[in-house]
Protein backbone atom coordinates (compact mmCIF):
# COMPACT_ATOMS: atom_id res chain seq x y z
CA UNK A 1 0.00 0.00 0.00
CA UNK A 2 1.24 3.34 -0.86
CA UNK A 3 2.02 5.65 2.23
CA UNK A 4 0.48 9.52 1.57
CA UNK A 5 3.25 12.18 1.81
CA UNK A 6 2.71 14.94 4.23
CA UNK A 7 1.87 18.27 2.31
CA UNK A 8 4.60 20.83 1.86
CA UNK A 9 1.81 23.26 1.55
CA UNK A 10 -1.73 23.16 3.51
CA UNK A 11 -4.84 23.86 1.21
CA UNK A 12 -6.27 27.18 1.82
CA UNK A 13 -9.91 26.77 -0.32
CA UNK A 14 -11.85 26.27 2.48
CA UNK A 15 -11.54 30.07 4.01
CA UNK A 16 -10.29 31.81 0.25
CA UNK A 17 -13.23 34.90 0.10
CA UNK A 18 -14.34 34.91 3.42
CA UNK A 19 -14.38 37.68 6.04
CA UNK A 20 -11.65 37.67 8.26
CA UNK A 21 -12.38 36.38 12.05
CA UNK A 22 -14.67 33.09 9.58
CA UNK A 23 -14.17 30.00 12.06
CA UNK A 24 -13.03 27.28 9.41
CA UNK A 25 -10.89 24.25 10.50
CA UNK A 26 -8.15 23.57 7.52
CA UNK A 27 -6.11 20.41 8.29
CA UNK A 28 -6.74 16.86 8.04
CA UNK A 29 -9.03 15.59 10.38
CA UNK A 30 -8.38 12.39 12.31
CA UNK A 31 -11.59 10.78 12.62
CA UNK A 32 -10.93 10.59 15.95
CA UNK A 33 -12.64 12.23 19.44
CA UNK A 34 -11.78 15.41 21.04
CA UNK A 35 -10.11 14.88 24.25
CA UNK A 36 -9.96 17.63 26.77
CA UNK A 37 -8.18 17.63 30.44
CA UNK A 38 -7.33 20.40 32.62
CA UNK A 39 -4.63 20.63 35.42
CA UNK A 40 -4.74 23.13 38.33
CA UNK A 41 -2.10 23.45 40.46
CA UNK A 42 -0.16 25.86 42.82
CA UNK A 43 2.16 25.00 45.13
CA UNK A 44 0.66 22.97 47.55
CA UNK A 45 -2.70 21.31 45.39
CA UNK A 46 -2.95 19.85 42.01
CA UNK A 47 -6.05 18.49 40.43
CA UNK A 48 -6.64 16.99 36.64
CA UNK A 49 -9.37 15.61 35.06
CA UNK A 50 -10.53 14.51 31.85
CA UNK A 51 -13.84 16.55 30.61
CA UNK A 52 -16.66 15.57 28.59
CA UNK A 53 -17.45 19.07 28.03
CA UNK A 54 -15.40 22.05 27.82
CA UNK A 55 -17.82 24.26 30.40
CA UNK A 56 -16.37 22.24 32.93
CA UNK A 57 -13.21 24.37 32.52
CA UNK A 58 -15.12 27.66 32.81
CA UNK A 59 -14.88 28.02 36.50
CA UNK A 60 -11.11 28.19 36.67
CA UNK A 61 -10.83 31.28 34.61
CA UNK A 62 -11.11 33.19 37.94
CA UNK A 63 -8.99 31.13 40.33
CA UNK A 64 -5.69 32.36 41.54
CA UNK A 65 -4.30 29.02 40.88
CA UNK A 66 -2.38 27.94 37.51
CA UNK A 67 -4.80 26.26 35.18
CA UNK A 68 -3.36 24.22 31.96
CA UNK A 69 -6.28 23.39 29.70
CA UNK A 70 -5.88 20.69 26.80
CA UNK A 71 -7.48 20.29 24.01
CA UNK A 72 -6.46 17.18 21.31
CA UNK A 73 -8.42 17.76 18.04
CA UNK A 74 -9.43 20.85 16.83
CA UNK A 75 -11.89 19.92 14.11
CA UNK A 76 -14.42 20.40 16.11
CA UNK A 77 -15.12 24.15 15.22
CA UNK A 78 -17.70 24.67 18.03
CA UNK A 79 -15.96 23.60 20.77
CA UNK A 80 -12.88 26.11 19.79
CA UNK A 81 -15.35 28.91 19.52
CA UNK A 82 -17.53 28.55 23.22
CA UNK A 83 -13.63 28.14 24.38
CA UNK A 84 -12.08 31.30 22.56
CA UNK A 85 -15.32 33.67 23.89
CA UNK A 86 -15.59 32.59 27.49
CA UNK A 87 -11.77 33.24 27.39
CA UNK A 88 -11.72 36.38 25.36
CA UNK A 89 -9.97 35.50 22.29
CA UNK A 90 -9.99 37.16 19.53
CA UNK A 91 -11.82 35.46 16.29
CA UNK A 92 -8.65 36.17 14.29
CA UNK A 93 -6.48 34.31 16.79
CA UNK A 94 -9.81 31.44 16.94
CA UNK A 95 -9.21 31.65 12.56
CA UNK A 96 -5.14 31.26 13.19
CA UNK A 97 -6.00 28.04 15.59
CA UNK A 98 -8.07 26.60 13.47
CA UNK A 99 -6.02 27.01 10.27
CA UNK A 100 -3.12 24.22 10.87
CA UNK A 101 -0.87 25.87 7.75
CA UNK A 102 0.32 29.07 10.00
CA UNK A 103 3.94 29.84 10.76
CA UNK A 104 5.36 29.64 13.68
CA UNK A 105 5.01 33.02 15.26
CA UNK A 106 4.25 34.93 18.63
CA UNK A 107 1.80 37.34 19.00
CA UNK A 108 1.38 39.97 22.02
CA UNK A 109 -2.21 40.75 22.76
CA UNK A 110 -3.80 43.01 25.87
CA UNK A 111 -4.47 40.23 28.25
CA UNK A 112 -2.96 37.66 26.46
CA UNK A 113 0.00 35.93 24.59
CA UNK A 114 -0.84 34.06 21.46
CA UNK A 115 2.16 31.52 20.32
CA UNK A 116 1.85 29.25 17.35
CA UNK A 117 4.72 26.25 16.81
CA UNK A 118 5.56 22.86 15.20
CA UNK A 119 5.27 19.93 17.25
CA UNK A 120 7.59 17.18 15.07
CA UNK A 121 6.97 13.46 15.81
CA UNK A 122 8.84 10.02 13.78
CA UNK A 123 6.61 7.95 12.36
CA UNK A 124 8.97 4.58 12.20
CA UNK A 125 6.43 3.12 9.60
CA UNK A 126 6.53 5.93 7.23
CA UNK A 127 9.92 6.41 7.82
CA UNK A 128 9.05 10.50 7.87
CA UNK A 129 9.21 13.28 9.75
CA UNK A 130 5.36 14.26 10.40
CA UNK A 131 4.82 18.50 11.84
CA UNK A 132 1.57 19.50 13.95
CA UNK A 133 0.71 22.83 14.65
CA UNK A 134 0.24 23.38 18.67
CA UNK A 135 -1.30 26.56 19.79
CA UNK A 136 -0.77 28.31 23.11
CA UNK A 137 -2.61 30.96 24.96
CA UNK A 138 -0.60 32.22 28.04
CA UNK A 139 -3.40 34.39 30.02
CA UNK A 140 -2.80 35.84 33.50
CA UNK A 141 -3.40 32.48 35.55
CA UNK A 142 -3.61 29.90 32.73
CA UNK A 143 -2.49 28.08 29.36
CA UNK A 144 -4.87 26.79 27.05
CA UNK A 145 -2.86 24.66 24.86
CA UNK A 146 -4.54 23.08 21.03
CA UNK A 147 -3.34 20.32 19.50
CA UNK A 148 -4.34 18.75 15.91
CA UNK A 149 -4.51 15.23 17.45
CA UNK A 150 -4.31 12.57 20.00
CA UNK A 151 -0.17 12.21 21.56
CA UNK A 152 2.33 14.66 22.53
CA UNK A 153 5.75 15.33 23.68
CA UNK A 154 4.24 16.69 27.01
CA UNK A 155 4.44 13.56 29.38
CA UNK A 156 7.32 14.77 31.12
CA UNK A 157 5.94 18.21 31.55
CA UNK A 158 2.87 16.78 33.21
CA UNK A 159 4.78 14.32 35.58
CA UNK A 160 6.73 17.30 36.92
CA UNK A 161 3.29 19.09 37.84
CA UNK A 162 2.05 15.66 39.09
CA UNK A 163 5.09 15.21 41.40
CA UNK A 164 5.81 18.59 42.07
CA UNK A 165 9.51 18.23 40.56
CA UNK A 166 11.62 21.23 39.86
CA UNK A 167 9.86 24.62 40.23
CA UNK A 168 7.26 24.01 38.18
CA UNK A 169 4.58 23.87 40.50
CA UNK A 170 6.04 27.20 42.54
CA UNK A 171 6.04 29.22 39.12
CA UNK A 172 3.30 30.79 37.41
CA UNK A 173 1.64 29.89 34.30
CA UNK A 174 4.65 31.94 32.17
CA UNK A 175 6.78 29.36 32.97
CA UNK A 176 4.61 27.05 32.48
CA UNK A 177 4.32 27.83 28.93
CA UNK A 178 8.06 27.87 28.65
CA UNK A 179 8.11 24.49 29.71
CA UNK A 180 5.54 23.57 26.50
CA UNK A 181 7.86 25.25 24.37
CA UNK A 182 11.08 23.53 25.83
CA UNK A 183 9.69 20.45 25.81
CA UNK A 184 8.78 20.44 21.98
CA UNK A 185 12.37 22.12 21.18
CA UNK A 186 13.95 19.10 23.03
CA UNK A 187 12.24 16.58 20.59
CA UNK A 188 13.43 18.24 17.61
CA UNK A 189 16.56 16.41 19.32
CA UNK A 190 15.44 13.17 19.66
CA UNK A 191 13.87 13.71 15.84
CA UNK A 192 17.24 14.90 14.53
CA UNK A 193 18.73 11.67 16.01
CA UNK A 194 16.51 9.56 13.91
CA UNK A 195 17.56 11.52 10.92
CA UNK A 196 20.89 11.25 11.13
CA UNK A 197 21.14 7.53 11.49
CA UNK A 198 18.96 7.32 8.26
CA UNK A 199 21.62 10.17 6.69
CA UNK A 200 24.48 7.59 7.42
CA UNK A 201 22.70 4.36 6.22
CA UNK A 202 22.04 6.70 2.98
CA UNK A 203 25.83 7.38 2.95
CA UNK A 204 26.89 3.78 3.21
CA UNK A 205 24.23 2.89 0.46
CA UNK A 206 25.56 5.31 -1.74
CA UNK A 207 29.46 4.25 -1.61
CA UNK A 208 28.09 0.33 -1.53
CA UNK A 209 25.57 -0.02 -4.01
CA UNK A 210 23.16 3.35 -4.86
CA UNK A 211 20.04 2.46 -7.35
CA UNK A 212 17.10 4.02 -8.43
CA UNK A 213 15.98 3.47 -4.57
CA UNK A 214 18.56 5.26 -3.12
CA UNK A 215 17.45 8.04 -5.21
CA UNK A 216 14.06 8.03 -4.34
CA UNK A 217 15.05 8.30 -0.61
CA UNK A 218 17.47 11.32 -0.87
CA UNK A 219 14.44 13.26 -2.21
CA UNK A 220 12.15 11.69 0.56
CA UNK A 221 15.07 12.99 2.87
CA UNK A 222 15.22 16.54 0.73
CA UNK A 223 11.55 17.18 1.76
CA UNK A 224 12.03 16.28 5.30
CA UNK A 225 14.64 19.05 5.40
CA UNK A 226 11.82 21.47 4.29
CA UNK A 227 9.47 20.61 6.64
CA UNK A 228 11.95 21.30 9.43
CA UNK A 229 13.23 24.02 7.95
CA UNK A 230 9.88 25.28 7.92
CA UNK A 231 8.84 24.70 11.38
CA UNK A 232 12.30 25.61 13.17
CA UNK A 233 13.45 28.66 11.71
CA UNK A 234 10.63 30.54 12.46
CA UNK A 235 11.23 29.00 16.12
CA UNK A 236 14.16 31.47 16.65
CA UNK A 237 12.30 34.82 16.00
CA UNK A 238 9.42 33.36 18.30
CA UNK A 239 11.73 32.99 21.08
CA UNK A 240 13.60 36.33 20.69
CA UNK A 241 10.68 37.90 20.07
CA UNK A 242 9.20 36.26 23.51
CA UNK A 243 11.98 37.25 25.58
CA UNK A 244 12.19 40.89 24.53
CA UNK A 245 8.38 41.25 25.11
CA UNK A 246 7.93 43.64 27.94
CA UNK A 247 4.63 41.85 29.01
CA UNK A 248 3.47 41.47 32.63
CA UNK A 249 2.54 38.03 31.48
CA UNK A 250 6.39 37.13 31.33
CA UNK A 251 7.87 38.00 34.43
CA UNK A 252 11.48 38.78 34.51
CA UNK A 253 13.04 35.94 36.08
CA UNK A 254 11.48 34.04 32.91
CA UNK A 255 13.73 35.27 30.50
CA UNK A 256 16.68 33.23 31.24
CA UNK A 257 14.83 29.87 30.57
CA UNK A 258 13.60 31.43 27.38
CA UNK A 259 17.24 32.19 26.17
CA UNK A 260 18.43 28.31 27.10
CA UNK A 261 15.18 27.63 24.74
CA UNK A 262 16.73 29.94 21.53
CA UNK A 263 20.17 28.28 22.56
CA UNK A 264 18.72 25.56 21.86
CA UNK A 265 16.94 26.76 18.63
CA UNK A 266 20.12 28.03 17.04
CA UNK A 267 22.18 24.90 17.72
CA UNK A 268 19.22 22.87 16.36
CA UNK A 269 19.01 25.18 13.35
CA UNK A 270 22.81 24.35 12.78
CA UNK A 271 22.19 20.84 12.65
CA UNK A 272 19.40 21.06 10.03
CA UNK A 273 21.90 23.12 7.95
CA UNK A 274 24.53 20.58 8.11
CA UNK A 275 21.92 17.72 7.16
CA UNK A 276 20.70 19.79 4.42
CA UNK A 277 24.27 20.48 2.88
CA UNK A 278 25.31 16.83 3.51
CA UNK A 279 21.68 15.92 1.64
CA UNK A 280 22.72 18.01 -1.19
CA UNK A 281 25.67 16.37 -1.60
CA UNK A 282 24.46 13.09 -1.44
CA UNK A 283 22.67 13.96 -4.73
CA UNK A 284 25.50 15.10 -6.27
CA UNK A 285 27.46 11.72 -5.36
CA UNK A 286 24.77 9.58 -6.54
CA UNK A 287 24.89 11.05 -9.79
CA UNK A 288 28.83 10.92 -9.94
CA UNK A 289 28.39 6.89 -8.63
CA UNK A 290 25.68 6.81 -11.84
CA UNK A 291 28.06 8.50 -14.24
CA UNK A 292 31.22 6.74 -12.82
CA UNK A 293 29.80 3.12 -13.60
CA UNK A 294 28.20 4.48 -17.04
CA UNK A 295 31.75 5.19 -17.62
CA UNK A 296 33.76 2.16 -16.40
CA UNK A 297 30.93 -0.11 -18.65
CA UNK A 298 31.65 2.39 -21.55
CA UNK A 299 35.32 1.73 -21.05
CA UNK A 300 35.10 -2.26 -20.81
CA UNK A 301 33.27 -1.95 -23.68
CA UNK A 302 35.66 0.31 -26.06
CA UNK A 303 38.31 -2.08 -24.86
CA UNK A 304 36.55 -4.97 -26.01
CA UNK A 305 35.61 -2.81 -29.50
CA UNK A 306 39.71 -1.94 -29.53
CA UNK A 307 40.98 -5.35 -29.04
CA UNK A 308 38.47 -7.10 -31.72
CA UNK A 309 39.80 -3.91 -34.63
CA UNK A 310 42.79 -6.20 -35.79
CA UNK A 311 41.34 -9.76 -35.12
CA UNK A 312 38.46 -8.15 -37.47
CA UNK A 313 40.78 -6.51 -39.87
CA UNK A 314 42.86 -9.90 -40.26
CA UNK A 315 39.74 -12.25 -40.20
CA UNK A 316 38.45 -9.49 -43.16
CA UNK A 317 41.33 -10.16 -44.81
CA UNK A 318 41.43 -14.31 -45.33
CA UNK A 319 37.99 -13.95 -45.40
CA UNK A 320 38.23 -12.92 -48.73
CA UNK A 321 37.41 -15.23 -51.73
CA UNK A 322 40.35 -14.18 -54.26
CA UNK A 323 41.92 -17.39 -56.19
CA UNK A 324 45.38 -16.78 -55.76
CA UNK A 325 46.27 -16.69 -51.65
CA UNK A 326 49.52 -18.26 -51.15
CA UNK A 327 48.47 -18.79 -47.75
CA UNK A 328 45.33 -20.68 -48.12
CA UNK A 329 47.61 -23.43 -49.89
CA UNK A 330 49.75 -23.86 -46.25
CA UNK A 331 49.11 -27.14 -43.90
CA UNK A 332 49.38 -24.62 -40.87
CA UNK A 333 47.50 -21.29 -41.94
CA UNK A 334 45.14 -21.95 -39.93
CA UNK A 335 46.94 -22.46 -36.89
CA UNK A 336 49.07 -19.63 -37.85
CA UNK A 337 46.16 -17.52 -38.03
CA UNK A 338 44.81 -18.28 -34.48
CA UNK A 339 48.74 -17.96 -32.86
CA UNK A 340 48.84 -14.29 -34.78
CA UNK A 341 45.23 -13.73 -33.23
CA UNK A 342 46.38 -14.69 -29.65
CA UNK A 343 49.46 -13.20 -29.95
CA UNK A 344 48.06 -9.72 -30.75
CA UNK A 345 45.40 -9.93 -28.18
CA UNK A 346 47.45 -10.60 -25.15
CA UNK A 347 49.86 -7.81 -26.89
CA UNK A 348 47.36 -5.31 -26.69
CA UNK A 349 45.94 -6.35 -23.12
CA UNK A 350 49.67 -6.34 -21.51
CA UNK A 351 49.69 -2.80 -23.38
CA UNK A 352 46.12 -1.73 -21.97
CA UNK A 353 47.85 -2.96 -18.35
CA UNK A 354 50.56 -1.02 -18.83
CA UNK A 355 49.21 2.16 -19.41
CA UNK A 356 46.62 1.53 -16.58
CA UNK A 357 43.68 1.52 -18.74
CA UNK A 358 42.53 -2.29 -17.22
Amino acid sequence: MKTRKPRLIKKHSKTAGLPPGTLVYVGEKEGQPVRITYMDYDEKSFQEKQVSAVEECFPFKTTPTVTWINVDGIHNVKLVETLGTEYDLHPLVLEDILNTGQRPKFEELENYIFIVLKMLSYSDEKQAVEAEQVSLVLGRTFVISFQERLGDVFEQVRERIRNAKGKIRKMGPDYLCYALMDAVVDNYFAILEKLAERIESMEEELVAEPDEHTLAKIHSMKREMITLRKSIWPLRELVSAMDRSESKLIKEGTGVYLRDVYDHTIQIIDTVESFRDMVSGMLDIYLSSISNKMNAVMKVLTIIATIFIPLTFLAGIYGMNFKYMPEIDWPWSYVVFWVVIIIVTLLMVSYFRRKKWL
